[in-house]
């Protein structure tokens, strides 16, 4: 039989120590079926395959994100995007214009505040943005997803303008008046914001509480929410992405996205963990069991559980060793220690994979404590266990990860040598001699650590190559920073060869070998002679998903 497609004149990035480079490929029925040079597989295509000329641009595995928000995502996409929108002035003409394009929502809603969006030393409150919107309710939320800023009119209609109780971790700030100031800090505090928006949080559900819609979604908004995921699913199709690890999760999610697969409308591989949080009791592990047990096909599955350790830098809520500059505060410890090392050891014993948000050097310490607990108690295995973000890491730590066989999750955007956010906002919040080895994606590397790199998308956009600048071409900083650079293709390794590995299937994708799915992106250009700082320029040309088309500029 001849192949279903044959790319041929491309410049092949295999991951395949045999054969690293070659010109053309050939797939058939979703897999690779040989991998040549261009002569010899153009003589395989009959009358019905389909000829793909790559013009001499990079051919690859395709992208695996392998730490997203899918269903966030998706939804903010059609919400008010404040990136690089700073003063009160700007602030109050987006949102105002903004406003009158969504006059049914309940509150006007916008996302990628930065903290300093009012300018440098500024802090947002309720009272900023009742002159911004005055008279209907508006929230907004910041780049990192642990802040929400909201007017007087939406803390009133969320029942938080007097406070109110939270879960460890989160906190309403108040204000001299008794009145909460409209800074509410992680989703325990937030989420009777996003009750009020357009998808009544849904969308961020499987973050918050990890638990499904109470009451149930009716039909009317699961036809929207799988509307919206669909969207957000092209969206990651156009930049080559056929895989995704989604980061919060519930049986709604899952549930949605099989629907979205049954009906033919699954563009990317996506894998959806169990949430454990703070309150929950160990035997709510059994859910992560049933999570498991019926989710097993190579497109939608769960093999993982995802816990919160801190917060964030931004918000001094991250957890330190010390206090932070200038502030009486080490941040805020998500799970009691004790509880946190017993749901490590339990997940463990029962072979579910681990992935722990881990910013601060305390919160990533405790992280690594929990994971060696695991090992000591059960044994060693190939857990392939995860800490996610590591910003803030202590060098007593950093050979940790090696030495546990511990796999460091980063997102190379979020760095302030990453391009994206303004390069000071974090060097403010750290002492000096925590500065070298922040975001140390390649000490770890040296250290013999398995590296894996993802977008923690919608907190920076789920496009790749921004990305793969921020690793291959960063900021330079001054000193204390050190030069994290990293290789080429060091960086699309670990999107997509370790990306595969890391959700154990390096036996199936994320390398063009024969016999492999056939996931593949054709790029817009050689990615291995272009100058690194302009590789964000470069973009999917195609994206193939298990022989599937899903993307074609």
């Amino acid at each position: 039989m001849h192949p279903d497609i044959v790319i041929l004149n491309g410049r092949l990035i295999t991951f395949d120590e045999a054969r690293p480079t070659a010109s053309a490929l050939a797939i058939r029925a979703g897999a690779i079926l040989a991998v040549g040079e261009t002569l010899e597989i153009r003589q395989m295509a009959g009358p019905s395959t389909r000829v793909v000329d790559a013009g001499g641009a990079t051919v690859l595995p395709g992208f695996i994100d392998s730490h997203v928000h899918l269903f966030g995502g998706s939804v903010e996409l059609g919400y008010l995007d404040l990136h690089g929108v700073v003063g009160l002035d700007a602030l109050t003409r987006k949102v105002r214009d903004w406003s009158l394009q969504c006059a049914d929502d309940r509150i006007v809603f916008a996302v990628q505040a930065d903290y300093m969006i009012l300018g440098t030393g500024a802090l947002v409150t309720r009272h900023d943005l009742d002159k911004v919107l005055p008279d209907r309710p508006f929230a907004m939320f910041a780049p990192d997803h642990h802040t929400i800023w909201a007017n007087t009119a939406a803390l009133e209609l969320a029942g938080l303008l007097d406070g109110g109780a939270v879960e460890k971790g989160a906190e309403i700030i108040m204000g001299d008046d008794g009145k909460a100031n409209g800074e509410l800090r992680e989703p325990g505090a937030y989420a009777p914001i996003l009750a009020l928006t357009r998808h009544g949080g849904r969308d961020l559900l499987g973050l918050v509480t990890g638990a499904d819609p109470v009451p149930a979604a009716t039909l009317a908004e699961r036809a929207m929410d799988k509307d919206a995921i669909r969207r957000g699913l092209q969206h990651c199709a156009s930049h080559g992405i056929t895989g995704l690890h989604n980061m919060d999760g519930n049986f709604y999610t899952l549930d949605l996205l099989q629907e979205i697969d049954d009906e033919g409308d699954l563009l990317c591989r996506t894998e959806v963990p169990f949430h454990f949080k703070t309150q929950d009791p160990l035997d709510r592990f059994s859910e992560a069991d049933e999570m498991r047990r019926r989710y097993t096909s190579d497109r939608v599955w769960c093999n993982r559980v995802k816990m919160f350790a801190d917060g964030v830098v931004e918000s001094s809520t991250a957890l330190m060793l010390q206090p932070y500059p200038g502030l009486d505060t080490v941040g805020d410890a998500v799970f009691e220690r004790d509880h946190f090392i017993d749901a490590c050891i339990r997940a463990d014993a029962m072979g579910l994979q681990i992935a722990v948000h881990a910013i601060g050097d305390a919160a990533i310490r405790q992280t690594l404590d929990g994971y060696e607990a695991a090992i000591r108690a059960n044994g060693r295995r190939d857990s392939r266990h995860r800490v996610e973000h590591i910003e803030v890491l202590h060098p007593d730590d950093l050979p940790r990860f090696a030495e546990l066989g511990v796999v460091a999750s980063f997102q190379p955007g979020h760095a302030p040598f990453g391009g994206f956010f303004p390069p000071d906002g974090v060097g403010r919040m750290l002492h000096d001699h925590q500065i070298p080895t922040a975001y140390a994606w390649q000490d770890l590397r040296d250290s013999g650590a398995r590296i894996i790199f993802s977008t923690d998308w919608p907190v920076i956009p789920v496009d790749v190559m921004p990305t793969v600048k921020a690793a291959v071409a960063p900021i330079e900083m001054p000193a204390p920073w050190r030069n994290q650079t990293q290789t080429l293709m060091d960086t699309l390794r670990s999107y997509t060869t370790d990306n595969a590995w890391v959700e154990f299937n390096e036996g199936r994708k994320g390398r063009l070998i024969p016999g492999m799915m056939a996931d593949i992106a054709i790029m817009s250009h050689d990615l291995t002679i272009m100058d690194p700082n302009d590789l964000d320029k470069a973009g999917a040309r195609m994206t193939i998903m298990g022989g599937q088309v899903t993307f074609e500029a």
